[in-house]
């Protein structure tokens, strides 16, 4: 039968560099690819809103429609543009200063964009109709309705910033909770087993002691800080020899991480609540323990981790307890890498299976 591995001498400690912090700034980075092509979108139809509500539509319907478009995009996309330059200077100033200087950016640009192009088409054979005397008006209107829409957009950001900065706190919270939270029953039955190594066994009671203090150092660390795997194997390890010397040969576990590279990026304790739950759930019930399967693998660029523990006979696997923890892993994977990431757990046969999977990111 497997045992536990021997202790590792290296004190598990956060990932080095300063914790990753949640940006502060209400605009988004227009640079981004995505972003520019919403723009595109949502600018083409509010072009085509814009084009059913003209006069003479109905005379000659695309060539308004393209014209509109080419004169909207042309807007929205320089503001996009100036607003990706000007991002890093607004960004110091504050979201009250930031926001106005932004929305003035934008008037600025509809002003410049709408001078060029009413002389264009002013200097233009092919829009006889228009003359220099609707200069004004032309102005005005452009910057009518680009002062409504920025206005719209803006505030939408901002709406936006503030629901994901407090839905992120209040995830943290949640999350500091219980990440704090180390279960009653595993600290009073390691100190109960140090206590009786103590006499008998010193070095490996000194070892228990040393193994304890790294999970609560680890539980005290900060949220927001990511760990390697390796540290996260690390931490679950020590754990691991700690209830081995409670649980003996009823607890055996199997590990196949090899093709999971040691240093790609996870959140803290993402793996020692699993291995507890899986002990406490499914070896603690069977009169003869068991044995906990740790495998992960990589496949297109995402990191899948398993952990299957036998199911006792009355279904360890649907405790309450159990799904706190997994509902503390959800949002620890959703907080650090979005709707990418997941877990999933299901009861297959005579095994409890828990699957994790996140995209796969390395310390540079």
């Amino acid at each position: 039968m497997n045992k536990q591995t021997a202790v590792m001498s290296a004190v598990t400690t956060p990932a080095a560099g300063k914790p990753e912090q949640v940006e502060q700034f209400f605009l988004p980075s227009f640079c981004d690819v995505r972003l520019v092509f919403a723009v595109v979108v949502i600018t083409e139809l509010l072009a085509f809103v814009l084009a059913l509500v003209s006069p003479g539509i109905l005379d000659n319907p695309w060539e308004n429609l393209g014209l509109l478009s080419m004169f909207m995009q042309w807007i929205a996309l320089t503001s996009a543009a100036v607003l990706c330059g000007a991002r890093s200077y607004l960004a110091r100033l504050g979201n009250t200063t930031a926001g106005i200087l932004s929305y003035l950016l934008v008037l600025l640009v509809t002003a410049a964009v709408s001078e060029m192009a009413f002389w264009l088409m002013v200097n233009s054979r092919a829009f006889t109709a228009i003359n220099s005397g609707q200069h004004l008006q032309f102005l005005l209107r452009s910057l009518t309705i680009s002062t409504v829409i920025a206005a719209v957009v803006l505030r939408y950001l901002f709406i936006q910033h503030q629901w994901r900065m407090q839905l992120q706190a209040e995830a943290r919270f949640r999350i500091q909770a219980l990440q704090a939270r180390i279960r009653p029953h595993f600290l009073f039955n390691s100190m109960n087993t140090i206590a009786a190594l103590t006499r008998s066994r010193p070095e490996t009671a000194e070892e228990a002691i040393q193994d304890l203090a790294d999970l609560f150092r680890a539980s005290l660390n900060n949220t927001d800080e990511r760990t390697t795997l390796a540290e996260e194997l690390t931490l679950a390890r020590r754990y691991l020899n700690i209830e081995a010397l409670r649980l003996g040969d009823r607890l055996q576990v199997e590990w196949d991480l090899d093709s999971v590279p040691p240093d790609t990026r996870v959140p803290p304790l993402i793996l020692q609540p699993l291995l507890e739950n899986a002990i406490y759930h499914g070896i603690e019930p069977l009169p003869d323990g068991g044995l906990i399967r740790v495998t992960g693998a990589i496949e297109r660029g995402m990191v899948e981790i398993n952990i299957t523990n036998p199911v006792p006979a009355q279904g360890g696997g649907s405790h309450e307890g159990n799904r706190i923890a997994l509902d503390n892993i959800r949002q620890r994977l959703g907080l650090a890498f979005g709707s990418r990431a997941g877990l999933e757990a299901a009861v297959s046969g005579e095994e409890y299976r828990v699957n994790i999977h996140f995209p796969e990111a390395q310390l540079s």
